[in-house]
């Protein structure tokens, strides 16, 4: 193996991606499995290996890197609070948090925040909210709590949430399993409405499912269940981590059904690609419940992290890039649902994110995946057969049409 520059070197050493692969291989936990493509540096809606090939990034860090690698205004904004304080805990207040939590909230349309790191710990938040919501404000008995959840969902991946998804790989082996969740049908309203019960103390769900491949609900779904929310006293929570802050082309996926949650669990984009940020936003009501003590986070809302959160609401609160995700998520559907008949099978989702179901007799997910990065795009498998495709929303026509015309070389039948 090439020597490899350690990270007390001052220059940096080139050596191929077969090396770096191998040190990964060797020293980390194998719980991802990449292509074997090693990034050292991105800018826009591209990414250049250890060995100078660029690459179109049709996936865009699941969503987080929304605004693209190092937008000038993120970078700017994380360079200037390095250079002031990068952390205090929440032992202290400081002079970014409260700005912003108000400016948050002032785009979401909501009241309170609570700022977290991840967008598992997110969505861990919203449970323990929701519950303690229950027990205080609907008088549900101690203990009893239950919450409904969508089948295939994907809310991350901690021994609670893994408790109610229906992925087996998620699953097998990390039981016991928390209890207090009904896992219903995605899709189907009737479900949902059985499995209320006076002990139900929200509904959790995407309103796109994103792992399960880019899944778009049946027209009044979500506005069903914010019906039945409303008629039974049940909180609305919408897991927005990967579909929230511009990808579909609204501010959140609700917003093309005319839809409000009572609490958005939100995260990837919202660190702008630099550093994990995450949030639960929804109404002082609910998230009022919680007290000094009862729940916190070292990291949660450190100076780095608000600063560079509050940059990504200002680039969020023009509408540009909810435009920007309309009008090319437009241009990018209708190209790709030209492969249709031609190694596709089905394509779905909203503005810049897209579920690319190949055909029968196809390359499987995996493979498809590998030939794009030979082809300078990088992509990713969900599940056997779908790719699914979620570029930086700053990307142009001109690059669009690079990573559809690989996409179709892939899958077309040979």
């Amino acid at each position: 193996m090439t020597a490899i520059a350690d990270h007390h070197t001052a220059e940096t050493t080139t050596s191929a991606s077969a090396d770096y692969v191998a040190l990964d291989e060797e020293w980390s936990t194998h719980n991802y499995h990449p292509l074997p493509v090693v990034i050292s540096h991105g800018e826009g809606s591209w990414v250049t290996d250890v060995e100078g090939r660029r690459y179109l990034d049709f996936l865009s860090g699941y969503s987080s890197l929304n605004f693209g690698h190092r937008h000038p205004a993120l970078v700017a904004a994380a360079v200037e609070q390095l250079g002031r304080v990068t952390l205090t805990s929440r032992a202290f207040h400081h002079d970014q948090f409260g700005l912003f939590c108000r400016e948050l909230a002032a785009l979401t349309g909501t009241e309170m925040v609570l700022a977290m790191n991840s967008g598992a710990e997110a969505v861990e938040s919203a449970i323990k909210v929701a519950r303690k919501w229950a027990y205080q404000v609907k008088g549900v008995p101690e203990g009893t709590a239950e919450i409904i959840v969508a089948g295939s969902n994907f809310h991350g991946r901690t021994t609670t949430i893994v408790s109610f998804s229906t992925d087996e790989t998620a699953r097998n082996d990390f039981g016991p399993f928390t209890p207090g969740f009904k896992v219903v049908k995605y899709g189907n309203l009737d479900e949902i409405e059985s499995a209320i019960s006076p002990r139900t103390a929200a509904v959790l769900l995407e309103p796109i499912q994103g792992e399960a491949g880019v899944v778009v609900p049946p027209a009044g779904y979500l506005a069903g269940i914010r019906r039945l929310c409303d008629e039974n006293n049940v909180l609305m929570i919408a897991d927005e981590i990967q579909s929230g802050l511009g990808r579909t082309g609204e501010l959140f996926a609700l917003d093309h059904e005319g839809v409000r949650a009572d609490l958005y669990t939100l995260g990837k984009a919202l660190g702008g690609g630099i550093l994990p940020v995450s949030a639960v936003v929804g109404s002082r009501a609910v998230l009022g419940v919680l007290k000094p003590g009862e729940h916190g986070s070292t990291f949660g809302g450190n100076p780095l992290a608000c600063a560079v959160g509050r940059a990504v609401v200002r680039l969020l609160a023009t509408g540009e890039f909810q435009q920007r995700s309309r009008e090319m998520g437009a241009y990018l559907h209708a190209e790709l649902n030209k492969l249709v008949g031609h190694g596709v099978a089905e394509v779905r989702g909203r503005g810049l994110w897209a579920g690319v179901e190949i055909a029968p007799g196809g390359p499987v997910g995996r493979a498809a995946s590998e030939a794009l990065s030979l082809r300078g795009v990088l992509c990713k498998e969900t599940h056997a057969s779908t790719l699914r495709v979620a570029p930086p929303l700053v990307i142009t026509r001109d690059e669009i049409d690079l990573g559809v015309q690989a996409i179709a070389e892939v899958v077309r039948p040979v």
